[in-house]
């Protein structure tokens, strides 16, 4: 029977697309099973404020009746009208090591965007920067840790095998728990605290949705002249918080703030819940939630996910505060170290200031691009 790509119209199609990676990733002991219901609700326009400024079609491949992969082609209305730019995205790539199935995949999700006005196809994005995004091209040895993507290492050849080029690389940095504090750094520290001005305070759980405000205003300041960011609505502010509140460890979220209350920079942190989402196997049935509390205690890891200082602030050795404070509350927490992710390739001033602390740069995860 011969290769089949088919738009994702029922229910029934939906469930196919979520579970193909299980029959993708089967026997890879770095795979970390996403939690299905979580996954379902990404795609509901009626629950993911994503789709209130995007259009997203969804295809599977299908050999024999039976799904070999899948893609999602994507339009993200507020990434062009931010950028003056008609570019497409595709994300939720999976498939075999197989160019026949990638291509038609891609074809079908090139003309899709074509449709809609497209010049550019990029990603992958699940479904924008703010979110998963990038492929692992480099360090394939440890499963990925939270909101971090994972693929066969076939994935990159497949891609450049159809005509996509990079267009820029992310970086992912380790640092153990126990690495030495340079004393420059903690020099800069003390200046910053001990002369004033700006004071660093961790999360206030008691005032959630008011630190959220908070974040809001140096979001939009400190990461608006970066590649690939997009702006986000309320409704997404909202959302991504309500899912992190849930994991979140206030000592690892930390404010900068002047003496009278204006924030100008945050730094978050979180725990690697991948370690315990590996072992319930993207389901909620009474034994996993089981294996879900028990497991939850023992977290030995934790992700620095972003940290943003507003313009005007910068260079005044907040950031050096920040990474000294989030090391010394991970090792409180028991934690033996942790990954600094993600960074443009092309930040420089970011990348020496991570590597200063002790990091070593362990994985490299690439955003392709190819014309329509």
């Amino acid at each position: 029977m011969p290769l089949r790509v088919e738009p994702v119209e029922r229910k029934k199609d939906l469930r196919e697309f979520l579970r193909l990676p299980w029959k993708i990733y089967r026997g890879d002991p770095n795979w970390v099973p996403p939690l299905l219901r979580e996954e379902k609700a990404r795609f509901d326009p009626s629950r993911n404020p994503f789709f209130e400024h995007a259009e997203v079609a969804l295809f599977l491949a299908k050999r024999d009746g039976e799904p070999v992969g899948r893609i999602a082609a994507i339009v993200n209305y507020a990434h062009n009208e931010f950028w003056g730019d008609k570019v497409g995205f595709f994300g939720f790539f999976e498939g075999p090591q197989d160019e026949e199935v990638a291509g038609r995949l891609f074809e079908e999700a090139g003309r899709w965007l074509r449709e809609k006005g497209m010049e550019v196809m990029r990603g992958p994005m699940e479904f924008s920067t703010n979110e998963t995004c990038g492929m692992l091209v480099e360090g394939f040895g440890r499963p990925p840790m939270v909101m971090m993507s994972y693929n066969p290492p076939y994935y990159p050849q497949l891609l450049e095998a159809l005509g996509f080029r990079k267009a820029k690389d992310l970086y992912a940095f380790y640092i153990r728990a126990d690495v030495p504090i340079p004393e420059k750094v903690a020099r800069i520290a003390r200046m910053v605290q001990e002369r004033g001005g700006i004071r660093v305070r961790s999360l206030r759980m008691k005032e959630f949705w008011e630190e959220v405000e908070r974040v809001k205003i140096i979001y939009n300041s400190a990461w608006s002249k970066n590649w690939g960011f997009v702006p986000m609505t309320d409704a997404e502010f909202e959302h991504i918080a309500k899912e992190l509140k849930q994991i979140v460890e206030p000592e690892l979220v930390l404010f900068a703030e002047t003496e009278d209350g204006e924030p100008v920079g945050y730094s978050m942190a979180v725990p690697d819940v991948n370690q315990v989402l590996r072992r319930i196997n993207g389901r909620l049935d009474p034994l996993s939630l089981a294996k879900l509390l028990w497991y939850s205690r023992k977290i030995n890891e934790g992700r620095l996910m972003t940290l943003g200082v507003r313009e005007g602030f910068r260079r005044r050795g907040i950031e050096a505060v920040f990474y000294m404070r989030t090391l010394e509350a991970a090792r409180k927490l028991g934690y033996v170290g942790g990954e600094l992710s993600w960074t443009l390739e092309d930040n420089h001033l970011i990348n020496r200031a991570i590597e200063t602390m002790g990091a070593k740069r362990y994985k490299t995860y690439r955003i392709y691009d190819r014309g329509l």
